[in-house]
C-alpha cells in the first residue's frame, strides 16, 4: 500500500514537473536552432546547433545586455526597499499591539487587492508631474507599491511563528525592542526574509505592464527589451527563445543559491506549532 502511494506520489509529481519543464526546455532548444529549423514542421528534434542567437542577444545590434542592467537596477532597487520597510511593518503588525492596528492591517490587504491595471494611467499622470517617467527613481517607487503590501503580508506569519517568550526574556533584559529585533526574532525568520526576498525580486523582474508603459529608451527592463524580436512582419523565434532563456538565468541562479533558506523558509509552519497568543 505504501508503495503503491509513493509510486502515485511520484507519478503526479513527475507530471507536474515535466509540465512545468518542457516550456523551459523547448524554449532552450529553439535557441541553439537555425530560423530555418524554427519554423519548420513537423518540429525538427535532431538539428546542428548554433550560439549565433545568443551573440546576437548579447552583443549584436539586438544586444539586451543594457537592458539586463535596467532591470537589475530596479529589481534590486526594490526588493531591497520593500525589505527595509516590510520586515518592521510586518513584526509591528504581527508582534505589536497598537491603535489601529486591524484598520492598517486591512489597508495593507486592500492594497495588495487593487486590479494593477487601474493604477497605470495614475502612475503615468504623477510621475509626469514630478518629471520621474522613464527614469529608475519613478519605476523602483511604482514596483514599491505593489512589492510593498505582498511582502508585508507574506512576512506576517514567519513573525507570528516566533515563540514570544524569546523576546520577552530579551525585553526584560534591558535589550529594547530594536536590538530584540535584530538579535532574536529577525535570526528566527532568516529563511522567511530569504523566501520574501526571492519571490520580491522575481516579480520585479518578470513585471511587464508597468515596464511597457513607464519606461522608455533610457529605462527599459528586459521584459519589455524582448519585444524588439516581435513584428507585424516576422516573429524571431530563434532570437526570442535565446533572450529569455538569457533574462531567465539570474533568477535561476538566485533561486540555485537560496535553494537551502527557500525550502526552510516554506516549511518553517509546518514545524512549528507558533508563538501567537
Amino acid at each position: 500500500m505504501i508503495a503503491t502511494r509513493r509510486i502515485a506520489l511520484a507519478a503526479v509529481a513527475g507530471v507536474g514537473l515535466s509540465v512545468w519543464a518542457f516550456p523551459v526546455i523547448w524554449a532552450l532548444l529553439t535557441s541553439f536552432k537555425s530560423e530555418r529549423d524554427v519554423l519548420a514542421y513537423p518540429p525538427v528534434l535532431v538539428f546542428t546547433p548554433t550560439l549565433d542567437h545568443y551573440r546576437e542577444v548579447l552583443f549584436g545590434a539586438s544586444s539586451i545586455l543594457p537592458n539586463l542592467w535596467s532591470s537589475l537596477v530596479v529589481s534590486t532597487a526594490a526588493t531591497v526597499l520593500t525589505l527595509l520597510f516590510a520586515i518592521p511593518a510586518a513584526y509591528a503588525l504581527a508582534r505589536l499591539r497598537y491603535p489601529g492596528k486591524r484598520a492598517s492591517g486591512f489597508y495593507v490587504l486592500a492594497t495588495q487587492m487593487l486590479p494593477p491595471v487601474g493604477l497605470i494611467i495614475p502612475y503615468y499622470l504623477a510621475l509626469q508631474k514630478v518629471g520621474a517617467l522613464d527614469t529608475y527613481t519613478g519605476m523602483t517607487l511604482i514596483y514599491l507599491t505593489f512589492s510593498l503590501p505582498f511582502a508585508i503580508w507574506l512576512m506576517v506569519s514567519y513573525f507570528e511563528d516566533i515563540a514570544f517568550e524569546m523576546e520577552e526574556a530579551a525585553l526584560l533584559d534591558r535589550a529594547g525592542r530594536l536590538r530584540a529585533l535584530w538579535y532574536v526574532v529577525l535570526p528566527q525568520v532568516r529563511g522567511g526574509i530569504a523566501v520574501t526576498t526571492v519571490f520580491v525580486f522575481l516579480n520585479a523582474w518578470n513585471e511587464f505592464m508597468f515596464a511597457v508603459v513607464l519606461g522608455g529608451n533610457r529605462v527599459r527592463p528586459v521584459t519589455v527589451a524582448m519585444f524588439n524580436f516581435i513584428s507585424v512582419e516576422q516573429t524571431q523565434w530563434a532570437k526570442l527563445a535565446a533572450g529569455a532563456i538569457v533574462a531567465m538565468a539570474p533568477v535561476i541562479l538566485i533561486g540555485l543559491f537560496a535553494q537551502r533558506h527557500i525550502v526552510k523558509g516554506l516549511t518553517v509552519g509546518a514545524v512549528k506549532g507558533g508563538g501567537r497568543r
